[in-house]
């Protein structure tokens, strides 16, 4: 590998090439039809969010005089802004080559179509007319822009159609806006029988009944366009209510924020073209402005995507399996931890009921005193979780949560879960000024025989039992009395004064978890000869601090041997070294159809190995301005499984993407006959046998003894 001048990979550059990634998955041919359409989404998702964060940050720095983007390093803002868009503009033509190329055909082949109006017969015209006058037209409001009613605030992400017209009895052209509103479905049913779906999209619908809207007017031209704005409001509120009030000040004038993408379908003419960007006071060279041959928002498919009459065009199911040790109803989990445990469980391959469980056994027995708990993403609707912390205060439990008004995208959410907390009896902490809470803890204590007794649960993913299905996360059950001393200790700091204390278990960031993994890193360095090398193994999501990274190229030029699952943005790079010293280091990216979210750590120690799981990242935001959590594992059967997960994913070639140059990664698409590597289905099969053998063990036992052999069968 040759050495590159350039030592680190731009952040922002590196997501692009990781959601290229993504697209591969809607690209390969291996997966089901409509997994590949939800993949479509995806990507389309993953960029509104990018586009709303990153690429917002880039524009805001544009006329700032700033000299690089992050430090020292990366790009100048205009030219990253301009290698951005460079990259986004050819990532979208590539997702709508995949869709309207490969994937549309092949839904009409299975009798999902997405038709036009003209294509429609003259019965869908009627049934479509129909739908319209009844459920969408009384719920659409045109706006009309003139001298006396301005151009509206257009909503961020909103589906918005721009009507050019002149009005009857005028010889003035007139402009108008008409949004379709996400309360009615995108696309709209027209046929649903044994045979075919037949779909029309709401705007197409729309377009072809302006006549309701603007009658006796002329319509010269109706086009589409989205604008997505900059929704990276930072909070520097100084104390709890500031920071409450700040951030529905924030929420409330989201619309006003500046745009930083605006989309437009690309039979929208120069003229309209022209007009609409003075109107939306957009600086051409601070947005990215993008035309879209076919459907605006490929969000939107996921809609399709999750249509279950066609079961063949789904994944085969692999629902979570149970975790025999907790899952015994007639058998008190407390007993089950304090006996039996500490206890692994690996998300979604096994069941999140035995968390739900703790709670609400918490919740109802008479002798837990108290609950502690920080929720970052619960998510919307209903969620189990908060809904038995509420019962547990109405049932006079002290409950104490930390919400995390600050997560990004989940600030509404998460200020709803707080106030129906609140209301139902329990403390509530807003965040924390300055710094996010993201770290995944919760504390049960309860009275017993022998005194106070605590329990915890601590994991890399969110207390949310829908993302609990589709995230692989790790948590960890335990009574360890070191370890619940620090995890009280942690509450007391994040919700009160306490200053922090000296950790016996946990390592806490931002106290002193970049120490740490630098210490442990450069520990392997030190011991590292040619004949005996170190070895690291980090499983993570992101890898961009760029003093880690220096820190790892050091280890690898001492002949450590340095692997690194890294599922998205990845600032160090194998070419930045010389050939020996990159041969040292392994980059793998395993993307599938669960989000690989789970952060494992290893570091071989000389002979006495060091093996962590937990929340945290390897980013300035993770290490420096957030609350994360890493906690040792140390019982030889866990270490084992956690091996065994690790060599698992870096063996994966069939959906694992190897570093092979510079922001470069080997492609999955022509690699179908490497269905036995992939890592996660082999995953759900060790843990569907082990499952198995701990229920035969449960079923021949009534002691019931817990299974400590991990190794999978023989085939």
């Amino acid at each position: 590998m040759k050495k590159n001048s350039v030592r680190f990979i731009n952040r922002d550059i590196s997501w692009t090439e990781f959601n290229s990634r993504v697209l591969d998955e809607a690209a390969d041919p291996g997966n089901p039809l409509l997994e590949r359409l939800n993949f479509i989404s995806i990507v389309s998702n993953n960029l509104d969010e990018f586009c709303m964060v990153r690429l917002a940050g880039v524009s805001s720095q544009l006329d700032k005089g700033y000299k690089k983007v992050y430090k020292d390093y990366g790009y100048e803002p205009v030219q990253l802004m301009a290698e951005l868009k460079r990259r986004i503009l050819r990532l979208v033509e590539r997702q709508y080559g995949c869709f309207e190329q490969e994937i549309l055909p092949q839904m009409e082949e299975h009798g999902i179509r997405i038709v036009a109006w003209k294509d429609l017969t003259a019965s869908q015209k009627n049934t479509a007319s129909n739908i319209m006058n009844s459920e969408i037209y009384p719920v659409l409001t045109p706006i009309a822009i003139d001298d006396e009613h301005p151009f509206p605030l257009v909503p961020n992400l909103g589906l918005e159609m721009l009507i050019r017209l002149l009005p009857a009895g005028s010889k003035t052209e007139k402009h108008a806006l008409l949004e379709v509103p996400a309360v009615i479905p995108r696309f709209i049913v027209l046929e649903n029988s044994a045979e075919r779906l037949v779909f029309i999209p709401a705007e197409e619908l729309i377009r072809n009944h302006l006549e309701l809207f603007f009658s006796g007017a002329e319509i010269r031209e109706c086009s589409v366009f989205r604008v997505t704005r900059d929704m990276d409001f930072s909070l520097e509120a100084d104390s709890v209510s500031d920071l409450l009030t700040e951030l529905q000040l924030a929420l409330r004038k989201k619309t006003k924020r500046s745009a930083v993408r605006l989309e437009y379908s690309s039979d929208m003419s120069a003229r309209a073209r022209k007009w609409l960007i003075s109107q939306l006071g957009i600086t051409p060279e601070k947005v990215l402005i993008q035309p879209v041959t076919g459907l605006l928002n490929l969000k939107a498919v996921s809609e399709l995507a999750s249509l279950q009459h066609l079961p063949e065009l789904h994944n085969p199911p692999l629902p979570p399996l149970p975790f025999h040790p907790l899952d015994d109803r007639d058998r008190d989990i407390f007993s089950a931890i304090r006996e039996n445990g500490p206890f692994l469980l690996h998300h979604p391959y096994l069941a999140f009921d035995p968390v739900l469980r703790l709670l609400e056994t918490a919740a109802d027995d008479p002798d837990v005193l108290a609950i502690k708990q920080t929720l970052y993403r619960v998510g919307g609707g209903s969620s189990p979780v908060v809904q038995t912390l509420i019962r547990a205060a109405r049932n006079g439990k002290q409950v104490t949560v930390l919400v995390e008004l600050k997560a990004r995208f989940e600030e509404q959410n998460n200020m709803n879960w707080a106030m129906e907390l609140a209301e139902a009896g329990a403390h509530v902490v807003y965040g924390v000024a300055k710094l996010k809470i993201h770290c995944k803890a919760l504390l049960v204590v309860r009275r017993e025989e022998n005194g106070i007794h605590r329990y915890v649960h601590l994991s890399s993913g969110n207390y949310n039992s829908k993302t609990a299905k589709l995230y692989t996360d790790l948590g960890y059950f335990s009574d360890d009395p070191l370890l619940v001393r620090d995890v009280s200790a942690l509450f007391n700091v994040i919700t009160g004064f306490s200053a922090a204390p000296s950790w016996n278990r946990l390592i806490v960031a931002p106290f002193t978890l970049r120490e740490k993994v630098l210490s442990m890193i450069d520990q392997e360095a030190r011991c590292s000869t040619p004949e005996n090398p170190g070895r690291i193994i980090i499983k993570i999501n992101s890898l961009i601090d760029y003093e880690v990274i220096e820190h790892l190229y050091q280890a690898a030029e001492k002949n450590v041997r340095i692997d690194l699952i890294v599922r998205g943005i990845c600032g160090l790079t194998p070419c930045a070294l010389d050939p020996k010293a990159a041969a040292n280091i392994r980059i793998v990216s395993v993307i599938d159809r669960f989000l690989e979210h789970s952060r494992i750590y290893y570091f071989a120690g000389n002979g006495s190995p060091q093996y962590y799981i937990g929340s945290a990242d390897l980013m300035p935001r993770n290490l420096n301005r957030r609350v994360e959590l890493l906690v040792p594992v140390d019982s030889p059967e866990h270490r084992k499984e956690l091996d065994f997960i690790l060599q698992t994913m870096l063996a994966d070639e069939r959906k694992g993407r190897h570093v092979c140059g510079f922001n470069q990664y080997t492609s999955i698409l022509r690699q179908q006959g490497r269905e036995k590597t992939r890592s996660q289905l082999a995953l759900y099969e060790y843990y569907r046998q082990r499952s198995r053998k701990e229920g035969k063990n449960k079923s021949s036992d009534s002691s019931f003894r817990v299974f400590r052999d991990i190794r999978p069968e023989e085939n």
